[in-house]
């Protein structure tokens, strides 16, 4: 039986590109000695992104897509890729071809070598200046603050194993960071540098703001260093306190005969209910995420699935789902060889 390969694809307003992404990744994978899925994870797209996909999927039944009920973030929808894709092999890409198609059988062949996960790494990032050094701080800041070995010039595009995935699946944190995860997992990896294009249309909805919530997000989940810095900071100023009050009392008992006056006394009473409402509020981000955690809420809402049969991959109350389309015949858990006729709409209530 013929392995296959799944292309796990999350879109969010997306709609300028889908086609040529199809119409590109499409040829490649028929090209490969493999079977192949593409499943699209849309995050709560209100243009057309949806409709151009299903208008591929009811045409080819390897073309699916499951479609969030709003916006749960790109952790998310990667997520529910994973966890619904039933590739022997899992490769993970952006739809703005940013990362070349052309690459994918570099991919396999080299997660056919032994290893678990490929990781992408970029030859030259082509973006503007200012979105370079940004993406340059968010990753150095990562790195700094979480401790995670995590490659340079890291791309999206990445491929690993059903082994990987199924560990990566056991990690069932609300709070999610990507990379960390893969990092955390281990196993045995790689990377492949590979080239990279200019963003075929559209922008970029992963904003400075979303990397600077991630960036935060990822510090939280896997680094206690910010309450390590609170501690010294704080034992430090303890010190420094002593060490004025001290001083103080030498000079105006010995020598010196002088009044500090009240804005010296107000300026240290702000300064120090400053500095412990920064610690407070870093321990409180820390509690955040711990009631996030006990809270056990979904990861995402599906509100309809298209060539994809959702109760073939229901996990343990981790998701909720509203509808599905579903093709009429797919056996849930073997790999069928691809076919192209056409998909089929249902619905299911929940």
């Amino acid at each position: 039986m013929r392995k296959m390969l799944s292309l796990v694809v999350p879109v969010y307003f997306e709609e300028e590109c889908i086609a040529q992404f199809i119409s590109e990744v499409r040829p490649v994978l028929e090209s490969l000695p493999l079977d192949f899925e593409i499943v699209f994870i849309d995050d709560g797209s209100a243009d057309r992104t949806c409709a151009i996909i299903r208008e591929y999927a009811y045409d080819d039944e390897r073309i699916k897509l499951l479609e969030f009920s709003y916006n749960h973030g790109k952790q998310a929808a990667v997520s529910a890729g994973i966890r619904f894709a039933r590739g022997d092999y899992l490769l993970y890409i952006d739809p703005d071809l940013q990362d070349p198609p052309e690459e994918i059988p570099r991919f396999v062949s080299t997660i056919e070598e032994g290893y678990d996960l490929v990781f992408g790494v970029r030859r030259e990032k082509k973006d503007s200046f200012i979105n370079t050094t940004l993406s340059k701080t968010f990753w150095f800041i990562l790195e700094k603050f979480t401790g995670l070995s995590i490659p340079r010039g890291l791309a999206v595009m990445r491929i690993f194993t059903r082994r990987f995935a199924d560990q990566f699946l056991l990690y069932g944190e609300q709070n999610r960071f990507i990379e960390g995860i893969f990092m955390h997992i281990g196993m045995k990896r790689t990377t492949l540098v590979i080239g990279q294009r200019e963003r075929f249309a559209g922008v970029s909805k992963f904003n400075f703001r979303k990397k600077l919530k991630l960036a935060f997000d990822a510090i939280l989940d896997f680094s206690e260093l910010p309450l390590r810095m609170a501690v010294r900071l704080g034992l430090s100023l303890s010190l420094l306190g002593f060490i004025a009050i001290s001083v103080v009392l030498v000079l105006k008992l010995t020598v010196v005969n002088f009044q500090a006056g009240w804005p010296s006394l107000i300026g240290v009473l702000v300064m120090g209910f400053g500095v412990q409402l920064f610690f407070i509020g870093i321990a409180a981000l820390y509690i955040g995420k711990i009631y996030n955690e006990t809270k056990r809420r979904p990861l995402y809402s599906i509100r309809e699935a298209t060539n994809i049969s959702l109760g073939a991959a229901l996990p343990a109350s981790r998701f909720a789902t509203e509808g599905s389309r579903e093709p009429a015949v797919l056996p849930p858990a073997a790999s069928p060889a691809p076919t192209t006729s056409g998909g089929r709409r249902s619905a299911l209530s929940t």
